[in-house]
């Protein structure tokens, strides 16, 4: 495979001018295709083989219609201290917004507005009302027409001294992707330009980048609609291929840099390039693809789409990064190469000598020779230090508990939150998540069911069995007495299920939840296995060794327990709450471990292969395993470094967002990064590695023969090529700690 990919990387980079304009091609038929698509939806949700899923189906085949997934609001409205909402001018005003809705602008996405005089709408003691307003689309297909008509409703009667909030889901609107995204290149450009000391160098990762995203982005939004994929995959798919196409570009244009400095010409550097750092990249995005596809055993379609459209802008960034960067790198020339004297990090920038260092240029060692120096000499108190350390942070994720935010995770400032807040208060906590339930049956049955649920402990109230047309089944409305996401509402959607037959079946938003968490849950650990057991095999083949691959999986796990505490920490208990911004607790998002064992996985395993590979190059050239950890760090370390902190930076520009379930992802994956990379990657790998010795690269005999040989080290490329000089030894201190 490296003599392939030295082959692919020359030809690119000697025929640059048709390679870049393939891809310029491309962009544009992608970008073409997204302009000429209708605006994505928010794409259907069903979670298969739940029960509140049977109820929707059923509800679909009994009640046509009724199931239907357009969008909602509620338009709460309190009166002042010491009035009512049914005293005659309040009442005229609030008649008035449910004329101005149905005939307003907008109107004709409206299907239903409710008169809250007419539905009971009306809290006991009649200072709180609300208009229920049932739309034909979902929240993010909604006219910006109808939703300002929406958000306008409450202005007049606001002048008149009420209180008019409104929430539901006919707010949403389609997630902002540009400020994070555009903080995160920000960051990575300075880093780049520090990284590499040539502005050129550091513009043609974020150049590579942006363009394979550009075509992965344009194509699901082309596609949005006739794979029912949904807006927010765009957002998770910009978000992993920006990750991976800095980095997979920064590890090329780097190796690249490093065979000008040996002396060799463009080309062949170009050529070397693809084939040794490209091979890593290969590998390294395939277990990026096997992690997001890996997504499909949860058994949930919006998932699996999301995993499998994201793995697609993953495989693109590969394909960029071994084409489309030693394309440019012919455009650019020498360029590359820092501008001055000598880069702080790379060292000078003219051609080097036979035997000469192209990573320490000058004889003096880098920080990454100087940090693998320092764990060889004190590998068990480095390993004990990162292990407890992680251990202790991990400490939290034993009291994880998973569930779905609603508008009561909401910050305190919108009007979402403050509707949620006001329900809360007229009409008890409950009601903001009634149980639907829906009875396969006649009217005694019905009555039957209404009758049994009374006597339940945490119900507040209980409708009468409202039937269909046909009278074989009919909806009874629950409302709880805890808020929608607490553990009393979760035990009673339980006691309905557990006392009630096949024909008796509980859905509704809150049991969605309910059923959406027990599904994330019980996935987590077949999908963390599939994961895992693939990439085992994958690292294996790629280090052929048992030990590596093992280390590698169980740093992982050991981070991402970590992250998983600190979110835990942060999101649950409001430890340091107000210095991230959180301002409810709660539980934590159902699909975060999942979400964060997929990207992280790939991510860390990135940083894994780019950093192991070389030790690995090292060792098959005849170092020892310590000198092979110092070469590894080298070369290796601080470019891993830079794309570490390019990725924390991507993610935690996140952090700033209002969403909670915004704010919760960029926290934990970019504390999940700093773990992974800096403590089991940097800290860790080279203090397992110093211990184990010969015994890391130890692969039984029967297994050597048994696994195919991909040879990312690239020993085929050096025979073909001719090259026999191997990999210079550091003489002394190295030598002298392998020999200690």
């Amino acid at each position: 495979m490296a003599t392939f990919l030295y082959r692919l990387g020359r030809g690119a980079f000697r025929r640059r001018r048709f390679v870049a304009l393939v891809w310029v091609a491309l962009l544009f038929v992608a970008g073409f295709g997204a302009a000429s698509a209708s605006a994505p939806t928010s794409g259907s949700f069903s979670i298969p083989g739940t029960e509140a899923q049977k109820a929707f189906d059923l509800l679909d085949k009994k009640f046509p219609g009724m199931a239907a997934d357009g969008a909602t609001a509620r338009i709460v409205i309190k009166a002042p201290d010491g009035a009512k909402v049914t005293d005659p001018g309040t009442k005229a005003q609030v008649e008035k917004i449910v004329e101005d809705l149905k005939s307003g602008p907008g109107k004709d996405q409206i299907s239903s507005v409710a008169d809250p005089y007419q539905t009971q709408a009306v809290s006991q003691d009649g200072s709180t009302a609300y208009i229920s307003t049932k739309y034909k689309v979902s929240g993010m297909e909604l006219t910006d027409v109808a939703r300002d008509a929406l958000k306008d409703s409450g202005k007049e009667p606001q002048a008149q001294g009420l209180t008019v909030e409104i929430g539901g889901d006919a707010l949403m609107a389609a997630p902002e992707t540009g400020s994070g995204e555009i903080i995160g290149i920000l960051i990575a450009a300075i880093v780049l330009v520090i990284t590499f000391g040539s502005l050129i160098a550091a513009g043609l990762p974020l150049l590579t980048a942006l363009i394979g995203v550009g075509i992965g982005v344009s194509s699901i939004t082309a596609l949005a609609n006739v794979l029912d994929l949904g807006s927010t995959t765009s957002t998770l798919a910009m978000m992993i291929g920006l990750a991976v196409g800095i980095d997979y570009a920064l590890f090329i244009v780097s190796r690249y840099r490093a065979e000008l400095a040996e002396g060799r010409e463009r080309d062949e550097a170009a050529g070397r390039a693809a084939g040794t750092a490209g091979s890593a990249v290969v590998f390294a995005g395939l277990t990026v693809v096997i992690a997001l596809v890996g997504l499909a055993v949860v058994n949930i379609p919006m998932l699996t789409k999301m995993g499998v459209a994201a793995a697609g802008t993953v495989v693109i960034a590969v394909l960029v990064a071994l084409t489309l960067v030693p394309a440019i790198l012919g455009f650019a020339g020498r360029k590359v190469l820092p501008a001055g004297e000598k880069s702080k990090l790379f060292g000078k920038g003219g051609k080097g000598g036979k035997g000469k260092d192209a990573a320490d240029p000058d004889g003096k060692p880098n920080g990454g020779t100087r940090w693998a120096r320092f764990v060889l000499r004190r590998p068990v108190t480095v390993l004990l230090a990162g292990v407890i350390g992680l251990g202790v942070i991990a400490i939290p994720a034993g009291k994880l508990e998973m569930g779905l935010p609603d508008d009561g995770a909401q910050p305190v400032s919108t009007t979402q939150r403050q509707a949620y807040d006001l329900l809360s208060d007229g009409f008890g906590p409950g009601f903001n998540g009634p149980l639907m339930v829906v009875v396969d049956g006649d009217k005694a049955l019905a009555d039957q069911t209404a009758d049994r649920i009374k006597g339940l402990e945490g119900v507040a109230a209980v409708t009468p069995p409202a039937p269909n047309e046909a009278g074989d089944a009919a909806v009874i409305t629950v409302i709880p007495k805890d808020r929608p996401s607490s553990t009393q509402t979760e035990d009673l959607v339980h006691s309905i299920r557990d006392g009630s037959g096949d024909d008796v079946l509980v859905t509704g938003a809150t049991a969605m939840n309910i059923d959406f968490s027990q599904k994330m849950n019980d996935a987590l650990l077949p999908y963390l296995a599939l994961v895992v057991g693939l990439a085992f095999l994958l690292l294996m083949l790629v280090f052929r060794s048992v030990l590596v691959p093992l280390k590698a999986a169980l740093g992982f796990l050991l981070s991402v327990v970590a992250a998983l505490g600190a979110v835990v920490a942060v999101f649950q208990w409001g430890w340091l709450g107000s210095l991230f911004g959180v301002e409810q607790t709660g539980p934590i998002m159902s699909m975060m471990p999942i979400f964060m064992v997929g990207v992280v996985f790939g991510l860390a395993m990135d940083y894994e292969v780019f950093l192991v590979t070389r030790m690995r190059e090292a060792y098959v050239h005849g170092e020892r395993p310590g000198q092979a950890v110092v070469t590894g760090f080298r070369y290796s370390a601080r470019v891993v470094v830079a794309a570490a902190v390019i990725m924390i930076a991507v993610f935690a520009g996140f952090i700033g967002a209002s969403e909670q379930m915004v704010k919760m992802i960029g926290f934990g994956l970019a504390v999940a990064v700093f773990f992974d990379a800096f403590v089991v990657r940097m800290a860790i790998v080279p203090a397992v590695l110093a211990l184990l010795g010969h015994k890391a690269w130890w692969l039984p005999g029967w297994l050597d023969k048994l696994l195919p040989n991909v040879d990312v080290e690239g020993e085929s490329l050096r025979r073909h090529l001719g090259d026999d000089s191997g990999s210079p030894e550091d003489p002394g201190k190295d030598r002298e700690l392998v020999n200690a």
